[in-house]
């Protein structure tokens, strides 16, 4: 093996100390260590250990910390004093994580592991530290072992005692409260002590992503789902690959498996695939792979056992097979914690969580999950009936008769269950020894009727053996129904008009051949009458050539819908009420949405006092998203409230999701609902799944939904909530691929996530790219090259920046973001080393930034942003010129304004004279700022006294105090004369106070 160098030691643990956790890292930090310990540097191997325990820690394999911990233990047992005041600091604290390694470790006897305990405490009780830690420690381990009473007494003390510099932070120390009540069954109390760590006032290196992930359970059994739904996509968002916190992972996909998230559930697990392996670490094996069980029992619970999991061991794995892999390992562990021990606690525990049921039967996360795939088919679920549909006392509710009454009763209401009533029908009637004829024929009714809608095409042979039936039966009425459905399943299926049109003509005879005393007759023929109108327009546009005379048959069909409404006004409400729907379509399709709009409002109101209020939802909606683009806010929201309240018995999931996207929409224009807009969006997005259309109209309210959490602060749900929907909405045309790109751009720039984020914009970019219009593209452009630069990536950037200032000079029209363009890349070329030559690459962007600012300036004089915009340039400027003297001054003979890592050539000092003529530059510089800001009145009066404050130093620097104390001498003046409302309350305090310094300095 190659021996390293006490330099390369030192710049590895430098680069080990950057390294993501896990394996990769424990190796190289093993290797350093035995490089050190090789060097006889015992500083160097102090250090190496120390990185060494660290790197440990925050991976699979923390239980490897004792050996190296023992080691450095060592070293300072030898010589205490070659231990710095941090080192020593380091090393006791670090005992806290080996009291945590040794309750992990079941391999470590008992009697080693309370010798750490005791050694523990002793060494803090020397070295003068609270109990605090130590007690907290010995509570985990009694807990452990199942001694409960001494548990219970270290928790007290814990409490008890002082805090001090070995106590762990807040946010840790809250966790592990809470933790310890929710094993007292004191859910509510947990989450009352959590509270700080979950809503950000107390954070750690790994909180609150650990207490998003262990609040999920509680806040479940408490009823609070909207809670744990947040703390679910935040906290996984956070765990998300970190392997120190596979734990927290287990607990989201135990979360997804308990509130019918299965789906979700597997995707986290296969993006974790990886880690299923045996891991370093028993208790976080244990507790990850705990988590996995609970989902893959129930996957096998729902048929799903052949589903593929994840490989394990190197070979493909379906549910039933992973589980069976996991399980007896797991189980094993739980034992030899438990042979420890002496107790089985920890057994206990474990079967305990594998064999929980479900928490939630239904809960939307929001977040895009493939299905599963269909296995088998549904468990029948009874129909649940509203008391619209049974009037009348119930004496058996279960019995046959009432339920076909209760199907025929729907059936002629047109009810949403009518569907579900008459399978409910055909279920029971196979039990039975003799069924009614006709029962057998309304069922057939209802099959003949689902193939019509499904376009199957044995529709037609089944309508007419229907038809047939009925007639036999003497229901003429139902015959004549069937008469009617046989001319729209041929417009349907686009047979010739003229076999349509006879069709139409039969089925109009059988309704007025019906007995006059037939209650239903005037009905039969109003709906042949309103049925042929429909088809009869379709038929028009058929025989009509493409394009040709196109309003015409929008007039045709205004007047004939207009004649029907009139003469059936009175009678037939919910025909009524279904013809000016469909007038009032026709008259949107016109151009005319100010007719519309009271059309639809009475097509809803018929539908209600019809008894039909279900019938009202599609022209509520409709009129809703009318009122929207006419500009009619409040009253479009009175639309939507009112379609979702009417739709309370629809079973139609697309209608459910469609009702709750448009009243979401409209709430989320509204600007201060975007909490209640967010829960619309919410559940639409779970009715469009359940309707097959995830994809689609799924993906829009997923983006609504995202949009919604944005505007409610809540950026982490939103990012979470559209990066899974993105390759959907990616599908929807390039203007939306490029908005939903910016905005995950937007949202990962808030969550600090600035490499991702520049990702998003250029990926933008390179849509917008051949955009007749380059406005966005320079947008997205100059938003990447913010966000690189966020990013520490200078280099990439520039080149970022370069080509946004391209694409704004394209356009003529964008001198503002121009010249931001042009500053942006000013200070980006100082940020590695202050030299004469990055500092004139600097003044030459600077000085190209005033020139447009000059020119717009010519041809649209006295414009406040331009003004402001160009004494901001003047102020950068001499802020440049300010930070090339102090770097001068800071700089040895040796190397001359080199603020990196060295790279740069040295450069020749500057001499008294230079510094003198450039302090001078920025007087002027700030003193030509400081007019600009004048001339803009007192919204820039901040601003001005910044310039105002650098000039007067800048004198005093130069030896000049007098010159500096004058120009606030003679701003205080200015403001006294000034009416004292116009003056700001900050102003004369600050400016004297100033005066104050200038005057001690002098």
């Amino acid at each position: 093996m190659t021996t390293l160098t006490r330099e390369e030691i030192v710049r590895g643990l430098a680069e080990n100390r950057e390294t993501p956790n896990g394996a990769v890292r424990n190796a190289h930090a093993e290797a350093l260590a035995g490089a050190a310990e090789a060097s006889g540097d015992r500083a160097l191997f102090r250090e190496a250990l120390d990185n060494l325990i660290n790197a440990y820690l925050y991976s699979a394999e923390s239980p490897k910390i004792l050996v190296p911990f023992a080691r450095l233990l060592q070293e300072y047992d030898k010589d205490p004093g070659a231990f710095s005041e941090w080192e020593a600091h380091a090393l006791f604290w670090q005992f806290k994580w080996v009291a945590t390694a040794i309750s992990d470790a079941p391999g470590i006897p008992l009697e080693s592991a309370t010798g750490w305990l005791d050694e523990m405490e002793r060494r803090y009780r020397i070295a003068g530290y609270s109990e605090r830690p130590v007690r907290e420690a010995e509570m985990w381990f009694a807990d452990a072992i199942g001694e409960d009473e001494r548990a219970e007494r270290a928790f007290r003390r814990w409490l008890a005692a002082d805090r001090d510099d070995m106590s762990d932070c807040r946010a840790c120390e809250l966790n592990g409260q809470g933790q310890y009540a929710v094993l007292h069954g004191n859910d509510a109390e947990a989450l009352e002590l959590w509270r700080p760590v979950l809503y950000g006032d107390l954070t750690c290196a790994e909180e609150p992503h650990r207490l998003l992930a262990t609040s999920l359970l509680p806040l479940l059994r408490l009823g609070r789902t909207d809670e744990a739904r947040s703390h679910h996509l935040r906290g996984y968002r956070m765990a998300r690959g970190n392997e120190s916190l596979l734990p927290s992972v287990g607990k989201h996909i135990e979360f997804c498996a308990l509130t019918g998230n299965e789906p979700r559930g597997l995707e986290i697990l296969v993006e974790h695939s990886a880690h299923v392996a045996p891991l370093a670490n028993l208790d976080d094996r244990l507790a990850f792979h705990g988590g996995i069980l609970v989902l893959l029992r129930r996957l096998k619970e729902l048929g799903h056992g052949q589903t593929p999991a994840v490989p394990y061991d190197g070979s493909p794995r379906t549910v039933a097979e992973l589980y069976e892999v996991l399980y007896p390992g797991c189980l094993d562990i739980a034992r030899q914690f438990d042979a420890r021990n002496g107790t089985a606690r920890v057994s206990d525990r474990f079967l305990a969580r594998v064999g929980r049921e479900p928490l939630v039967g239904e809960l939307p996360l929001g977040v895009r999950s493939a299905k599963l795939p269909q296995t088998a088919a549904p468990a029948r679920v009874r129909a649940s009936v509203p008391a619209s549909v049974a009037s009348g006392p119930v004496s058996a509710p279960d019995g046959f008769a009432e339920l076909v009454e209760r199907a025929r009763r729907a059936r002629d209401l047109s009810h949403p269950a009518t569907d579900a009533l008459w399978a409910e029908v055909a279920v029971r009637v196979d039990a039975l020894p003799e069924v009614d004829p006709l029962v057998r024929a309304d069922l057939a009714d209802q099959r003949a009727l689902a193939a019509a809608r499904s376009g199957a095409g044995e529709a037609p042979q089944l309508l007419t053996a229907v038809r047939d039936d009925y007639r036999a039966l003497g229901r003429a009425e139902r015959a004549a129904l069937a008469e009617l459905r046989l001319a729209g399943v041929a417009a349907q299926s686009e047979a010739a008009p003229v076999e349509v049109r006879a069709l139409l003509r039969g089925a109009l005879r059988a309704a007025e051949t019906l007995d006059t005393s037939e209650p239903l007759r005037a009905r039969r023929i109003a709906l042949a009458e309103l049925s042929a109108i429909r088809i009869e327009s379709y038929l028009r546009s058929v025989e009509t050539a493409d394009g040709d005379d196109h309003h015409d048959h929008h007039g045709v069909l205004a007047a004939e819908l207009t004649e029907f409404v009139s003469a059936h006004k009175g009678v037939l409400a919910d025909l009524v009420a279904e013809a000016e729907e469909m007038l009032g379509r026709v008259t949107l399709a016109q151009g005319d949405p100010e007719r519309a709009v009271p059309l639809l409002a009475a097509s809803a109101s018929r539908a209600v006092a019809a008894g039909r209020p279900w019938q009202a939802v599609d022209p509520l909606v409709l009129r809703a998203g009318v009122l929207l683009s006419l500009d009619r806010p409040e009253e479009a929201e009175a639309a939507a409230r009112s379609a979702l309240e009417h739709a309370a018995e629809v079973t139609d999931a697309e209608v459910q999701g469609v009702a709750r996207l448009t009243l979401a929409d409209i709430l989320l224009r509204r600007g201060d609902a975007a909490a209640e807009s967010a829960e619309h969006a919410l559940a639409s997005s779970h009715w469009f799944d359940r309707a097959g259309l995830t994809a689609d109209s799924g993906a829009q309210a997923r983006l609504l939904l995202a949009r919604a959490y944005a505007g409610n602060g809540r950026n982490a749900e939103a990012a979470e909530v559209l990066q899974s929907a993105l390759a959907d909405l990616l599908e929807h045309g390039d203007q939306q691929a490029v908005s939903v790109r910016e905005f995950l751009g937007d949202l990962l720039r808030r969550l600090n996530e600035p490499r991702p984020a520049a990702e998003q914009y250029l990926l933008a970019a390179e849509i917008a790219k051949g955009w007749e219009d380059p406005r966005p593209q320079a947008g997205l452009a100059q938003s990447a090259a913010d966000t690189l630069s966020d990013a520490g990536l200078a280099l990439e950037s520039v080149a970022a920046y370069e080509r946004a200032l391209e694409l704004h000079r394209l356009t003529g029209d964008a001198p503002v973001a121009e010249v931001r363009v042009l500053r942006s890349v000013a200070w980006l070329g100082l940020r590695e080393e202050v030299t004469a030559e990055t500092v004139s690459g600097a003044r030459k962007r600077m000085a190209e930034a005033a020139e447009v600012l000059e020119a717009a300036l010519a041809t649209q004089p006295g414009v406040p942003e331009l003004c402001s915009e160009l004494a901001q340039t003047w102020h950068q400027l001499a802020q440049v010129l300010d930070r090339y003297v102090n770097a001068n001054e800071q700089s040895d003979e040796a190397e001359v304004g080199a603020l990196g890592d060295g790279g740069s050539q040295p450069a020749t000092r500057l001499d008294g004279a230079a510094v003198d003529a450039l302090r001078l530059e920025e007087i002027e510089l700030w003193d030509r700022a400081a007019r600009g800001y004048a001339e803009l009145g007192p919204d820039h009066l901040r601003d001005r006294f910044q310039c105002l404050n650098n000039a007067a130093w800048t004198e005093q620097e130069r030896g000049d105090a007098q010159a500096g104390a004058a120009r606030v001498s003679a701003l205080i003046d200015e403001v006294r004369a000034l009416p004292e409302d116009d003056v700001p309350d900050w102003v004369l305090p600050s400016a004297e106070r100033l005066l104050a310094r200038l005057n001690e300095g002098e």
